[in-house]
């Protein structure tokens, strides 16, 4: 069967940020409450659960997370399977899902996925985090990821003159975005000025080139042609997907100024929709720090190589620019927790599309992308998504 007959029919996430008080396990049963009883979508009518952790092990000492999470949700009893893949382990488990209702396998499954990091100190967040770099080559010899972003943004700046200034208005741009976005953990905007303060974390990047450490969960239910009109008058239809993966280290790449697996997996699933990228009105990417953006746009084909920051400064990537790129404040000032993150970026397509993005609405909203990778771009997966009235 095509990929066509693959819909989102309802999306939940919480609030992402420094959630006090709330386990791994509540925040992964709230997001799933919304996306199923709130969302009209009775618990009995999911099949199977399809979630998505990088690494509660490290964060909350609990491994085994797929029975525990489902079991809390009130879904106890069904097939659940826990995927992992970094950053990009949202992604996956949709990817899966996917596969498992093309199949005919399931009719109808839950996709959630959650993850509590603020329960630690920084450093030891960070010491978890380094864990989807290379350790024998990478981590264990001292290079964190702001590290292996920084080496790319100094690679990009002088293969293409991107500047500091470039990577601070990516910054000011998704600050803008997620002040008008209740769930986002930073609501608040900065200026350019602010955004250059010299507070670096590995340079080139500052502080406000990060994404912050953040608990957070988010949640999907996925059905096939024949039961989406049962749930809403409004499904979304996933039209291509793609998963490639690269080099776990930097010593072994070619090109420090691009990512491959996002090349890859995206060319994949545009091939699948039967698309370009001029044909995408709005898409999320992965921006862990806000060079990832710039390349992550370039990687995607919205813009030739090295252009990606001049399509910032032009505002083209603006919530009414002409390429909307992270509406609703994406990593860096939504939050990023990491197991959680692509799941949370299908649920901002879903909303965008369906025009249900309030203050964050794109102004054309047929077509989506979203783009999730995992660690420094080892794993990618990119996602198209058609609004199926469109």
């Amino acid at each position: 069967m095509p990929l066509r007959e693959t819909n989102i029919v309802s999306g939940a996430q919480t609030k992402f940020g420094k959630l006090e008080g709330v386990t791994l396990r509540e925040m992964f049963a709230e997001a799933v409450e919304k996306a199923t009883i709130g969302s009209g979508i009775p618990l009995e009518d999911i099949q199977a659960a399809f979630i998505g952790t990088f690494i509660p092990e490290m964060l909350v000492h609990q491994g085994h997370t797929a029975p525990l999470l489902a079991d809390y949700a009130g879904l106890r009893g069904l097939p659940a399977t826990r995927h992992e893949a970094a950053c990009a382990s949202g992604a996956t488990a949709i990817r899966a899902a996917i596969m498992a209702i093309e199949s005919g396998m399931y009719d109808t499954v839950l996709v959630a996925a959650a993850e509590k990091m603020t329960s630690v100190s920084t450093n030891k967040a960070t010491e978890a985090l380094a864990a989807a770099a290379d350790d024998e080559f990478e981590s264990s010899m001292g290079l964190t990821f702001p590290g292996v972003f920084a080496i790319a943004a100094v690679a990009h700046m002088q293969e293409y003159g991107t500047t500091e200034e470039d990577m601070a208005l990516v910054a000011v741009k998704a600050h803008h975005n997620a002040a008008k976005n209740p769930l986002a953990q930073f609501q608040k905007e900065i200026t350019l000025e602010k955004a250059m303060t010299p507070r670096y974390i590995a340079w080139p990047l500052k502080l406000f080139d990060c994404s912050p450490i953040s608990d957070g969960a988010a949640a999907i239910v996925l059905t096939n042609n024949e039961r989406a009109k049962q749930y809403t008058d409004t499904p979304v239809k996933i039209i291509g997907t793609g998963q490639a993966s690269a080099s776990m280290n930097l010593c072994d790449r070619k090109n420090l100024t691009s990512f491959e697996a996002s090349v890859r997996a995206s060319r994949i699933a545009y091939e699948m929709a039967g698309l370009q990228p001029k044909d995408i009105d709005v898409a999320v990417v992965h921006d862990c720090f806000t060079i990832a953006e710039i390349i992550a746009t370039e990687d995607l084909g919205f813009f030739k190589p090295g252009e990606g920051a001049k399509a910032v400064r032009e505002g083209v990537t603006a919530m009414d620019g002409d390429m909307p790129i992270n509406p609703m404040g994406g990593l860096k000032a939504v939050g990023h927790p990491v197991g959680a993150t692509g799941v949370k970026q299908a649920v901002v397509i879903y909303r965008e599309l369906i025009g249900e993005a309030s203050a964050n609405q794109v102004p054309r909203h047929d077509i989506g992308l979203m783009h999730n990778f995992g660690g420094t771009g080892a794993t990618c997966v990119v996602n198209i998504m058609r609004r199926a009235d469109a």
